[in-house]
């Protein structure tokens, strides 16, 4: 058998305060609470990786780091890991030194997790100190592997080594341990059975130290040196076991495994060689093969302070790799944040387009064409009207009061005339707008995963309904500001003497027919109609009145008309609300605190 020099354990360097241990703990939990509010629900090009980042960020800090933080002076535990039939279940057996796990050739032979421990040491794993997702079951010895005493999950489990319950964590006392170290057999890290692989993981991430377990022929697999690698980054302390050595080969497998730990930043790693040797008709391998790694592990239990210095060293490197998941996962929530801004500018720069260009034709006069103005013309007459409406306001009255019996009176008809148009305006600028909302939703992956089969840059069908009804209300708003202005006598009287119908018709033609709004005494014109319709109004409430009505009554129908297409932005905004994640920086900073924090442990 061949050990390097360095086997000998971990020796405390100097005693650190335990002062940091509570501030520590406290910037972890707030970043856990951070992260379990984080879901990165957008399909932006990291979100899958950043959905894995945080569960197992989570799971780390759950089943690892907390609990090692607040209990710094806790036993030790070492994950016995490796690959398929490396020989762990037997290796843990012989360390031991009686059968306490099962072992075979049927793969994969580890389907629960079996941690063994001092009996003396129960309280530190019965609880939910450590993996506390994982039930616990009970295990005593029998005669060649442990039986199940009792359960604490629904559906216990059976004796004899039967299936177990998923996701529980059997503990068996065996005072072949010493106390300070307890050893968790863990599913094979290549396992044929995803959960096995993932439960596999879990355990690692758990341990404060590990046992790789390999072989001759299986040192140099890839899965494997991933792991290890990571333990690297984790500044875990990790011992090698060789197993399965053939005799005189050792002198040249050992170099190589030396300089592949060394080329990975595992240098340090002891190195455990157990040859390749029959096992007896217990299954057990010859006593002494495993004598170096048990009394390393003795030494190890037995020195408070190396035990310490391991726990620190583990726990520090697993509080920098959760601090820098954590920047990670902040920088993909950031992004996420960004693709949402970008997504609802679309939709808002969409259907503010529509809105402007809606806005615009009720101010250039286009709106007074075609039926429009065929009714209108007909309603006030021609130029002799212009010439003499404020002296013939009173003939003017009984003139445009006169319409053909059984049809809508004059006014009535240019009202709906504007009516039509403006709706006609409305709905074709919508519908533009929601079909470039979605195109532009569909070259980004996040919008079409938000948008799914479903066309929403089709205009609802009640968007004609819901348009006309906004006239309507609108035009009832014309009405009453006349109502309201007209208070007075006078004025009043012009109005009657008019009809109010008439009135609130000019005025809508004169807001439509302002190609640049009303400044001081000059009114914007778009034809001879709106001339009639504004020369009607002063005749009523003077030059500054007119201006000031209309001004009020434009300034209505855009609220109004910004009312409407912020509602069918709603639909696609409301895709947008799923993104409820904190913000990056808030996660950023809790990262930074954890690293901070941690560095004083």
């Amino acid at each position: 058998m061949t050990e390097p020099a360095t086997t000998t354990p971990p020796t405390a360097s100097r005693a650190r305060p335990e002062g940091g241990a509570e501030a520590t703990a406290l910037a972890v939990e707030d970043l856990r609470d951070l992260l379990v509010r984080t879901e990165l629900p957008l399909e932006t090009p990291g979100a899958e990786a950043g959905r894995e980042a945080v569960r197992r960020t989570l799971a780390q800090i759950e089943d690892y780091v907390l609990p090692r933080v607040k209990s710094l002076d806790a036993p030790l535990l070492a994950v016995v890991g490796g690959s398929t039939g490396a020989g762990k279940s037997t290796l843990v057996n012989a360390l031991i030194g009686r059968p306490v796990t099962r072992a075979g050739a049927v793969r994969p032979t580890t389907r629960q997790p079996m941690l063994i421990h001092h009996p003396l040491d129960a309280n530190a794993f019965e609880g939910t100190r450590v993996l506390p997702h994982l039930a616990r079951v009970r295990g005593q010895l029998a005669s060649t592997a442990p039986a199940v005493q009792r359960s604490t999950v629904d559906g216990s489990l059976t004796h004899d080594g039967a299936q177990e319950a998923v996701q529980s964590l059997v503990l068996l006392a065996d005072d072949g341990l010493h106390r300070g170290v307890a050893l968790l057999d863990a599913p094979d890290i290549d396992s044929v059975s995803e959960q096995n692989r993932k439960l596999a993981n879990q355990l690692l991430a758990a341990a404060d130290l590990w046992l790789f377990t390999t072989t001759a022929n299986r040192y140099a697999d890839a899965v494997p040196w991933e792991l290890l690698v990571e333990a690297g980054t984790r500044d875990i302390t990790v011992a090698v076991i060789l197993d399965r050595v053939p005799q005189g080969v050792d002198g040249e497998i050992v170099p190589d495994l030396q300089r592949m730990l060394a080329d990975h930043g595992l240098g340090q790693a002891p190195i455990f060689v157990v040859p390749e040797a029959p096992l007896n008709a217990a299954g057990m391998l010859p006593a002494g093969v495993v004598e170096p790694l048990r009394t390393w592990l003795n030494d190890l239990a037995a020195d408070s302070l190396a035990r310490a210095e391991v726990a620190r060293r583990t726990v520090g490197g697993a509080l920098r790799q959760v601090a820098q998941h954590g920047t990670e996962i902040a920088e993909d929530v950031a992004a996420q944040h960004t693709v949402t801004g970008q997504l609802r500018a679309d939709v808002v720069e969409a259907h503010e387009r529509a809105l402007q260009e809606i806005i615009a034709s009720t101010k250039d006069g286009s709106l007074l064409r075609d039926e429009v103005l065929a009714r209108w013309q007909d309603f006030v007459g021609t130029g002799e009207f212009f010439r003499s409406v404020e002296a013939r306001i009173g003939r003017l009255r009984d003139r445009l009061g006169s319409a053909l019996r059984g049809k809508p009176a004059p006014e009535v008809q240019v009202e709906q005339a504007l009516e039509t148009g403006l709706q006609a305006v409305i709905v074709e600028e919508l519908a533009k707008a929601g079909e470039n909302a979605q195109r532009r939703w569909r070259s980004e992956r996040a919008g079409r995963a938000l948008l799914g089969d479903q066309d929403l840059g089709k205009l609802p069908e009640d968007t004609p309904e819901r348009s006309a009804a906004m006239i309507r209300a609108w035009q009832t708003d014309v009405m009453e500001l006349i109502q309201r202005e007209g208070a007075g006598k006078r004025t009043q009287a012009r109005v009657l003497s008019i009809g109010l119908n008439v009135v609130t018709v000019a005025l809508m033609i004169t807001v439509f027919s302002m190609s640049a709004g009303l400044t001081g005494a000059e009114i914007g014109i778009a034809g001879a109609s709106g001339v009639v319709g504004t020369k009607l109004l002063e005749a009523v409430f003077g030059e500054d009145g007119v201006r000031r009505l209309a001004e009020k009554a434009r300034k209505d129908l855009e609220i109004r008309l910004r009312e409407l297409v912020q509602s069918l932005e709603e639909p696609w905004l409301e895709r947008l609300t799923i993104l409820q994640d904190p913000p990056a920086g808030t996660i950023h900073d809790a990262a930074q605190r954890v690293l901070s924090t941690g560095e004083q442990l």
